[in-house]
């Protein structure tokens, strides 16, 4: 089992998402999950410096689609 971070998430699952998505704007990913998705972050901001700041609900959209393999085809879609 890998070791969780202070705050219960697993850390191999953030980098990995980190390493594949990182460069996703936040202004993307808002066309996918929502205009509440990273709130307080501006859409210029790339996924990588904002995603160990994540509340529950915007790390749970990422998780699950990423666990699916839907994400990659999912920011695709939403950057044309």
């Amino acid at each position: 089992m890998k070791e969780q971070g202070l705050d219960g998430r697993h850390r191999d699952k953030d980098g990995e998402i980190s390493r594949k998505h990182g460069n996703a704007l936040i202004g993307t990913l808002r066309k996918i999950y929502g205009k509440s998705f990273a709130a307080g972050y501006p859409d210029t901001a790339k996924l990588s410096e904002v995603l160990s700041q994540l509340n529950e609900t915007s790390l749970s959209q990422l998780r699950r689609d990423h666990g699916t393999g839907h994400l990659e085809h999912k920011i695709t879609q939403a950057s044309k």
